[in-house]
């Protein structure tokens, strides 16, 4: 998944737990989601950094 596809799955999470109509267990499958997909994202960016910081050094 890319970090756009796992940001966007995020927002769609934060919304649904938002919504006031929704069960407890629709929200803490949201949560779980939204968890799974905020992990993937740090993840993108933490590769994305250390990338960025090897190519640093070999300038």
């Amino acid at each position: 998944m890319t970090f756009e596809e796992s940001a966007k799955k995020l927002a769609e999470m934060s919304e649904k737990i938002k919504d006031e109509d929704i069960t407890l267990e629709e929200a803490l499958q949201c949560y779980e989601e939204g968890i799974k997909s905020y992990e993937e994202c740090s993840k993108i960016l933490k590769d994305a950094r250390q990338k960025i910081e090897i190519y640093e050094e070999g300038v």
